[in-house]
């Protein structure tokens, strides 16, 4: 599998490229702000990439900010949880106060083909196979996106050696602890940790050294990384 991206100028968020291989489709995941339509272009052309599909781990606007560009200019579609599809059209209702000042003379729009996603449907695009997973917390529509036992997308859920803020509107601390203890705990050792900030982990890395999944550990407790 092909992975590749790179952090947007504004709260550096990453943006996810994959694909099977050079030269193939691929889905773009969390195109952040200000609109990074011309770094996607350039990543994708340097592997000679096309992209068909976008994720969206989760409704914050440093992670939509450039969906609308994104698909339109390209004719395809974005993939959202429901309950964050709200945060589309009007982001700053899970904005801090700060935050939603500075753009609240903006005007968003949704994607022309945008499409809901559940939690455990499998998805095949570009060639590559996975798995959707509710995961709220940090919003309540956030979603996991596992390649497999290979690969866990997990936007601002996991990041290495912290998780994502719970404290902005249509957070919870309660539901992170949920989907940090079923959720995120049962994946395999091996599996790479792709996050919406930050570097690159392993589930492994995390299980010894993220201060807040250690309360959750169990002697003797199995990984099965199934759900």
């Amino acid at each position: 599998m092909l992975v590749t991206s790179f952090a947007a100028p504004a709260f550096g968020t990453n943006c996810w490229i994959l694909a099977t291989g050079a030269g193939e489709e691929c889905i773009v995941i969390d195109p952040g702000m200000p609109d990074v339509t011309p770094q996607i272009e350039q990543v994708t052309a340097r592997f000679g990439l096309k992209p068909i599909a976008a994720l969206i781990t989760h409704g914050h606007l440093d992670h939509t900010f450039s969906i609308f560009p994104l698909c339109e200019g390209y004719g395809i579609p974005a993939y959202i949880h429901y309950e964050d599809r709200e945060l589309l059209t009007h982001p700053s209702k899970a904005l801090s106060p700060q935050f939603s000042e500075s753009v609240k003379d903006m005007e968003f729009f949704e994607p022309t083909d945008l499409r809901i996603i559940k939690s455990g449907e499998n998805l095949s695009i570009a060639g590559l196979d996975f798995r959707a997973i509710h995961a709220p917390g940090h919003t309540r529509g956030s979603m996991i996106f596992l390649f497999g036992e290979e690969i866990l997308v997990s936007g601002d859920v996991l990041f290495a050696g912290s998780i994502g803020r719970t404290d902005l509107p249509s957070g919870s601390a309660e539901d992170m602890e949920k989907t940090l203890e079923k959720r995120i705990l049962p994946l395999p050792d091996a599996m790479r940790v792709l996050p919406g900030h930050g570097r690159e982990s392993t589930i492994g890395q995390e299980r010894m050294t993220n201060p807040y999944l250690q309360k959750y550990i169990k002697p003797g407790q199995k990984r099965s990384g199934k759900f």
